[in-house]
């Protein structure tokens, strides 16, 4: 299926938000995320389907000074 990432169309074979964060490599990263922007915490990422034409923004945290 088809959904855009941080604003990039992707192709991607994950049905579930956890399987898309593994597949375009974030399984073990820290990381908050939004689906069609309504954020989704990491304990619901397993069971939060995805469908073709869904947006998802996926952000990290950054350390500065």
């Amino acid at each position: 299926m088809r959904i855009e990432v941080n604003g990039t169309p992707r192709d991607i074979t994950a049905t579930t938000l956890a399987d898309a964060l593994a597949e375009l490599g974030w399984a073990d990263a820290r990381v908050a995320t939004a689906l069609n922007g309504d954020f989704v915490p990491s304990s619901a990422r397993a069971g939060q389907a995805l469908r073709d034409g869904d947006r998802l923004e996926v952000l990290a945290p950054m350390q500065g000074g």
